[in-house]
């Protein structure tokens, strides 16, 4: 059995096999792309989540109601969904057919920075159907009890979001809440009336849905240029100045880790110059981990 190392093809191919029929262990399937079992049952219960997928002795399979509808175009619409469009080249018919073709899918290798492990599956069918049904409902989050009218589940960097309007306030600002942090959770059974400047929010840049834009100055040392460039992870990154050594960012970040996890990957190639509080909260969270190696 060959290996098969790419999420995207791997997702793919247990897509086809879904849709022709076939039953399968996460042994079996784990065997077959040569990856752990714990990461195949990630993939039926986290990943394919959406799909009605059946289990029966061990066996997981798609419903019946559901076999041969899957078409080139749901293949498109789970790349969509799953944010890799930009991915690959093209999607259209024949590049995804490739995709499909073990002899020539053995060229690509796809590489990714991994996702939330342990999202609740019953939690996120919840809330996707109080969201369809436009229902409020209720958690507790930071030892805080909320009640939310939901609007859209969001996968930002690998963690899942539920991004919503708390009942009762007075400015209806959109706020996001991490699933992994939820407990509690009610479905209230009372309808609302979504609000469309909240839709048309929603509908803008995704920085936006994670409150108001910081603007942080970084140093990058030029050894690291090339590679900093090369994948852009930070909003609006502007070049403002450069001397023989090094170069200096303008960046807009959401929240304070978005822009912490960035620079910790560019250690010791990266600095925070502004602003101050940034930089002393990054030397406290590495002065704490070199504490605990020693």
């Amino acid at each position: 059995m060959k290996s098969h190392d790419k999420l995207a093809w791997r997702l793919a191919s247990i897509l086809q096999k879904f849709n022709n029929g076939e039953r399968f262990s996460l042994e079996e399937l784990a065997s077959e792309f040569n990856v752990s079992a714990r990461t195949i049952a990630r993939d039926i219960q986290d990943r394919l989540a959406f799909m009605p997928i059946g289990k029966e002795n061990g066996k997981y399979f798609l419903q019946p109601y559901v076999l041969g509808s899957l078409g080139f175009k749901d293949l498109q619409n789970f790349a969509f969904l799953s944010g890799i469009c930009g991915l690959y080249p093209s999607l259209d018919q024949n590049f995804i057919a490739d995709l499909l073709n073990e002899k020539i899918s053995r060229a690509y290798l796809v590489r990714n920075e991994g996702f939330e492990k342990g999202v609740d599956k019953a939690l996120f069918e919840n809330l996707s159907s109080a969201i369809i049904k436009n229902e409020l409902i209720s958690f507790t989050y930071k030892n805080k009890l909320r009640s939310i009218k939901p609007y859209k589940l969001v996968s930002n960097n690998g963690i899942w979001y539920i991004l919503g309007v708390e009942q009762g306030s007075k400015d209806g600002l959109l706020k996001n809440f991490a699933l992994a942090k939820m407990s509690e959770f009610k479905n209230l059974k009372k309808s609302f009336k979504p609000d469309p400047a909240v839709l048309e929010l929603i509908k803008a840049s995704q920085s936006k849905w994670f409150g108001e834009l910081k603007t942080a100055i970084l140093q990058v040392d030029k050894k690291a240029k090339e590679y900093f460039l090369r994948k852009p992870v930070l909003n609006q990154l502007e070049l403002i100045d450069e001397d023989e050594f090094h170069l200096i960012f303008r960046v807009k970040f959401s929240y304070d880790d978005e822009l912490l996890n960035v620079v910790k990957l560019y250690l010791p190639f990266i600095k925070i110059i502004e602003p101050k509080s940034l930089q002393s909260k990054l030397k406290e969270t590495l002065r704490q981990y070199l504490k605990e190696l020693v």
